[in-house]
């Protein structure tokens, strides 16, 4: 992968946070529970978050370095799982059809989203 990547990567990501924040606000405000708007509103969050990180990361890490590999590929992978699992259990719910399989993955989209935070934090203190 190399930082052109990455870049663009977390510019997809913000891109679909922008466009799926707007989705929330405007056509799901309408068929969502409160509730149920919170949390789709916090997996656009935590999306828009973490692909500004990205973005800071896609120009600062070199991504032939296995560790940095390891901090980009693990906030990839965490957004895809936290973020797309919580839009896919907000809409399904409001069908009546919860995708329940999505339940157990959310948390380890987060697990993901820490082990990338954490391998960050080791890079610069090592």
């Amino acid at each position: 992968m190399t930082q052109e990547t990455i870049i663009a990567i977390g510019a997809i990501f913000g891109l679909l946070a922008v466009t799926f924040g707007a989705f929330g606000a405007h056509a799901l405000k309408k068929i969502l529970s409160e509730e149920q708007l919170n949390s789709f509103e916090t997996g656009v969050k935590y999306q828009m978050y973490h692909a500004i990180v990205l973005l800071v990361l896609g120009f600062q890490l070199n991504p032939n370095i296995s560790l940095d590999k390891y901090i980009i590929y693990s906030f990839i992978i965490g957004i895809l799982l936290f973020s797309f699992s919580i839009y896919g259990l907000v809409i399904s719910s409001a069908k009546n059809k919860k995708l329940k399989f999505l339940g157990p993955i959310t948390p380890l989209g987060g697990l993901f989203l820490v082990c990338g935070w954490a391998l960050l934090a080791y890079k610069f203190i090592v």
